[in-house]
């Protein structure tokens, strides 16, 4: 079977059939598949988090030349609480087609190429833009694209990857994020300089990065195993009852309180050193708590998300992860200075990473029903984007009002707090 982990039967024309399109996948996935894997993440998250990081901060406050900072951070902020908004919907019915897409390429990646497609075209648009409509346009248009694509990327997991493997792999979804993040930003300060250049120089390494996936086979759905299509059908599947699947609902609540507060604790960063610290050196300081974060992350995420495979334990994982943010998020707001944010940065790092690959793990052995993964994987990372989308908005309507960033730094640690008590809830996954 040419070392598809999916299949476990071909048809006549080789191309794969059940039970290996349903089937709990029991093969390990080789290395050759997480190093593509990990591959599609690092150009996603350059693609994603350098605008977020730098690219739209800058470009947004270039075009408004504002009297008062805060209205660059509070226009930065609805910007991508509309992307967010857009983004509840994306991911979970970008899931549900993929669940029933019967392309001889298989179900995920005809909507991994569309996805990629849609957000390195807008990414290229918007290095052209100059006034605020337009950048909010393709910002959200881009925004859209990493929906599509994350949606169906994220579903390859429990497509392929056996449960024993998951906490491993899904660190190849978190430390790529750390990784990408800092490369990005040096890239676009040091060798991509410019907003057009900045842009295009993310839009194309997203594509060479996402090629070595397309190109890994996967499990083909025929028509005759395809749950019927209607609006009203997908429409009523993207609701899934807590009472009915607690646990479920337990690691969405969980996820959700979560990357809020690690959104309030990290989006607006840039702003922070800029304007709470009066950082003359804040952009190359933001490289510098960056690469600090990239490291705990990284060492996190692939440390520990196999130690949780071998231990076979996922909540408390997660609980302590939630608990280490909280903490880091504390200290930026009582004892606001660059070295506490540096002892910060490497505090939250290390908890995010973990949550990032442990939780991941969790929320596969949480779904209801496997002939939906992709659309119950989608649901569970809307609660991934969209806080990190809405949260600058909310974030800087906090600052705004309080003056300081004391206030959004504690919203963050109590978002994690709780997030760390809802996961301690979940019953059917130690």
């Amino acid at each position: 079977m040419s070392g598809d982990p999916t299949t476990t039967a071909t048809s006549a024309g080789g191309a794969p059939t059940l039970p290996g399109v349903f089937a709990e996948p029991t093969q390990r996935v080789p290395g050759r598949w997480i190093a593509a894997f990990g591959s599609a993440w690092l150009g996603i998250w350059m693609a994603q988090l350098t605008p977020v990081q730098m690219l739209l901060p800058l470009q947004i406050d270039a075009q408004l030349k504002p009297a008062q900072w805060t209205d660059s951070v509070v226009a930065f902020g609805v910007i991508s609480g509309i992307a967010g908004l857009i983004a509840m919907l994306a991911f979970p019915l970008t899931g549900a087609l993929s669940d029933r897409t019967t392309s001889r390429f298989g179900r995920r990646r005809p909507w991994i190429a569309v996805g990629t497609a849609m957000f390195a075209a807008a990414l290229v648009a918007l290095g052209f833009q100059t006034q605020l409509v337009g950048i909010a346009i393709c910002w959200i248009i881009a925004s859209t694209g990493f929906c599509v694509l994350t949606a169906a990327l994220t579903a390859t997991i429990s497509d392929q990857v056996p449960v024993n493997q998951r906490g491993y792999v899904s660190g190849w979804m978190s430390a790529p994020q750390a990784v990408g993040t800092i490369l990005g930003l040096v890239l676009v300060l040091t060798v991509f300089t410019g907003q057009l250049l900045g842009y295009l120089s993310m839009a194309v390494l997203l594509v060479l990065l996402m090629i070595p996936f397309l190109l890994k086979p996967e499990a083909v759905l025929l028509p005759t195993q395809r749950e019927p299509l209607s609006t009203r059908g997908i429409l009523a599947s993207l609701w899934i009852s807590p009472r009915r699947y607690p646990d479920f609902g337990w690691t969405l609540l969980s996820r959700i309180l979560v990357n809020f507060g690690n959104a309030f604790g990290t989006s607006l960063l840039l702003y922070f050193l800029m304007f709470q610290l009066k950082d003359a050196n804040a952009e190359e300081n933001l490289i510098l708590l960056t690469l600090i974060y990239m490291v705990f992350v990284v060492l996190a995420s692939l440390v520990l998300g196999r130690l949780s495979d071998r231990l076979g334990r996922r909540k408390s994982f997660v609980f302590m992860s939630s608990s280490a943010q909280a903490v880091a998020a504390l200290m930026l707001a009582f004892f606001p200075s660059l070295p506490v944010a540096m002892v910060a940065a490497g505090l939250l790092g290390l908890g995010y990473g973990c949550f990032l690959s442990v939780d991941q793990a969790l929320a596969t052995q949480v779904l209801p029903d496997p002939a939906s993964r992709g659309k119950d994987l989608g649901i569970m990372n809307i609660a991934t984007t969209v806080p990190q989308a809405i949260a600058p908005m909310l974030g800087a309507a906090t600052v705004a009002m309080l003056g300081s960033f004391q206030g959004l730094f504690l919203m963050s640690a109590v978002f994690a707090f709780a997030g760390a008590l809802a996961v301690s809830r979940v019953k059917g996954v130690r």
